[in-house]
């Protein structure tokens, strides 16, 4: 349990992982607060009476405070990153301590466990801004998301940005097959299937095989493997924390994991062939797909036709039109030759995801309608 002493705000963390700082005499509540650190990935600086490195106090992160240390603490400099953390919820002097000490929160173990962890990881990762995330989905069978969702990571990559390609649809038969590295070394989902808390991700990067200068997590090629909720929870949560951009291509299905998913993307886009069939399918697809995700766009598929434009198929879609995309003819042969898609820079394909992420990364402020 936690409760908030003042308003939660978030403590500056200047070029990457920093210790935080324990402060308490008690050995029992220091051996769960190494504990806690060594699952969230930090390494602790610890004071078991008063803080005595010079500036350890003033320049950690974050600052975790035994409930039998905060009276001889009072006094010291005031400032946020402090919580105090106690065991007993009816000791209620424990509130008087923190007001005296100025913590800006003070949590129960155990019943914070998970909370405090959460904090800690924060402090070990570096809390900056957060993936642009953007979630790719076939209006039908076929029109050509994956490939889609390919080209806009490898675009990005291409770019410098750091990237990340999610498949969120285990029966596409996996990403990694149309980025030509089926064999790369690396894990794939059957091994976060039982992913429960929070995900590293510094850690979930380093597993994932990198190709073209992008990281992916694609299926393999055994048995089918169900994704809990927790797991792609947990598993978007940790790619976004990494910042840059983050891909993810979804089923056209809103189980609930896929929802999971949606409800972490930043921008839709709906891929819809210019065929009235495909039209009436995408319709279907966008109505469950609005439930969760707020901001969904259209990108057609070309070639249109003078009386079914990609205007007119936004309109009936009832979406906002992100765009055509022109057919690619050699794009088949590119990708047995072993070329991802958007791999050529002057393909049609190509550009698209240029001039897509032109205008979403322009000035980092997310995504222009």
């Amino acid at each position: 349990m936690t409760a908030s002493i003042t308003p939660e705000r978030p403590t500056p963390v200047e070029g990457g992982r920093s210790r935080p700082l324990i402060v308490t005499e008690d050995e029992e509540l220091l051996d769960d607060l190494l504990r806690l650190c060594a699952a969230a990935g930090a390494e602790p600086e610890v004071a078991h009476g008063m803080p005595t490195r010079r500036g350890s106090w003033e320049g950690a992160p974050l600052i975790l405070v035994g409930d039998d240390a905060a009276a001889r603490l009072c006094g010291r400099t005031r400032r946020e990153g402090v919580l105090l953390i106690g065991r007993d919820l009816d000791d209620h002097g424990i509130w008087r301590r923190a007001v005296a000490l100025g913590v800006d929160n003070v949590a129960f173990l155990p019943d914070a466990e998970t909370w405090l962890v959460d904090r800690i990881a924060d402090v070990a990762e570096g809390v900056g801004r957060q993936a642009l995330t953007i979630g790719v989905i076939g209006g039908r069978g076929g029109a050509g998301a994956s490939t889609l969702a390919c080209a806009l990571a490898v675009g990005a990559a291409r770019s410098g940005r750091r990237t990340m390609l999610i498949d969120g649809d285990p029966l596409g038969g996996g990403l990694d097959v149309l980025l030509g590295g089926e064999g790369a070394e690396g894990l794939r989902w059957p091994a976060f299937a039982e992913s429960r808390g929070r995900v590293a991700g510094s850690a979930l990067e380093e597993s994932l095989p990198e190709l073209h200068a992008l990281r992916v997590l694609s299926w393999d090629r055994g048995d089918s493997v169900v994704i809990p909720p927790s797991a792609m929870r947990a598993v978007l949560a940790a790619a976004r924390r990494r910042g840059g951009v983050v891909v993810v291509d979804l089923p056209r299905r809103v189980d609930d994991a896929a929802a999971e998913a949606l409800a972490q993307v930043d921008l839709g886009l709906l891929v819809v062939p210019a065929e009235l069939r495909a039209v009436a399918a995408a319709h279907r697809v966008a109505s469950m797909v609005r439930m969760v995700l707020s901001d969904l766009r259209a990108v057609v598929r070309g070639p249109c036709g003078p009386e079914l434009d990609d205007e007119e198929i936004a309109r009936l879609l009832g979406l906002p039109l992100a765009g055509q995309l022109p057919s690619e003819p050699g794009l088949p042969a590119a990708l047995d030759c072993g070329e991802p898609p958007g791999g050529s820079v002057d393909g049609p394909l190509a550009r698209f995801c240029a001039e897509f992420w032109a205008r979403a990364l322009a000035g980092e402020g997310g995504v222009p309608a």
